[in-house]
């Protein structure tokens, strides 16, 4: 049965949705411009969790399961696609940087959006380490198309994120004909451990202040500065981060300003407290520039991203 949940306004789900899925070769998040799909729980027996958007301030939420569990819709999507958040200081600091703002009035609506697991976060961040992000989303599609078995939904496939044990079990040898080095390899299986024996708590981890959530990641192996500030800023929703030294944003900061010399520190410290929106931002500006979304769509009307 449906369930109606109420959004903060302004809320656009067609960029929130892109922004979490950032390429069109996702398996795992799919959004065909009016629905967002994803499956949800045990990759075995996973639910489909699907969302709409029918008014400006609320969402068609559905969590199909055919197992025992159940999920709550509206702590599904305030989780995942940002409903609660309030980004008025995000727009205050971007409306006085001249080349960001028109971006940001643009894409008004666009919330943070976070991965359902911290596991899914850490794969995400320790897979898109040093490379494109389009090689990273290649390498992450064929992992998930090995370890995970497909389900049909209307005229196109889903997949579910495969879990901590499937990774630690699936050879290593193979693991690096798909694409990840023997250093990702290694780290992807040490937080796999990590996870299923309680050094990586979720729970635990979200009660902690942002600098000693930074502290507690960086311990594990293969999560250094970078991959921390990922893993809190799409994991936990902390947009007091943002993700630095990252070839990508420099390359979107510079195309989007037109210049090469912004000031990156000086930029984020105008942006205060929810400077890791610009992080979503910079990805919707490359989406915009490939022609992938449409910053001037009614909310559900963009691109298959």
């Amino acid at each position: 049965m449906p369930t109606l949940v109420a959004v903060r306004a302004p809320y656009r789900l067609d960029l929130t949705a892109n922004v979490l899925r950032r390429l069109s070769t996702n398996v795992v998040d799919r959004f065909d411009g009016t629905t967002y799909r994803r499956l949800i729980g045990d990759a075995k027996a996973p639910a489909l969790l699907s969302v709409t958007q029918t008014g400006p301030t609320e969402l068609t939420v559905d969590v199909t399961a055919s197992g025992k569990k159940r999920f709550d819709p509206a702590a599904l999507v305030e989780r995942m696609l940002g409903i609660d958040v309030d980004l008025e200081p995000f727009y205050r600091g971007a409306a006085g940087v001249a080349w960001l703002a028109p971006l940001v009035a643009g894409a008004r609506g666009v919330k943070p959006p976070r991965y359902p697991t911290v596991w899914e976060a850490c794969v995400n961040a320790i897979v898109y380490q040093q490379i494109s992000i389009h090689a990273a989303g290649a390498i992450l599609r064929r992992v998930i198309e090995r370890y995970a078995a497909p389900v049909t939904i209307d005229d196109g496939q889903l997949y579910a994120f495969p879990g901590p044990q499937t990774l630690i079990d699936a050879d290593a040898e193979e693991l690096r004909g798909l694409g990840l080095s023997i250093n990702k390899v290694v780290s992807v299986r040490a937080v796999a451990r990590a996870i299923l024996d309680g050094a990586i708590d979720e729970a635990a981890l979200m009660l902690l202040p942002t600098p000693e959530l930074m502290a507690a990641l960086v311990e594990h192996r293969g999560i250094g500065p970078w991959t921390a500030a990922v893993i809190a800023l799409r994991g936990f929703g902390r947009l007091d981060l943002f993700p630095m030294n990252d070839s990508g944003v420099a390359r979107s900061v510079r195309d989007l300003s037109g210049s090469s010399s912004v000031d990156v520190e000086a930029l984020l410290a105008q942006l205060g407290e929810q400077r890791g929106m610009l992080y979503y931002h910079l990805l919707l500006g490359r989406l915009v520039a490939r022609g992938a979304v449409e910053l001037s769509a009614a909310p559900g009307g963009s691109k298959d991203a």
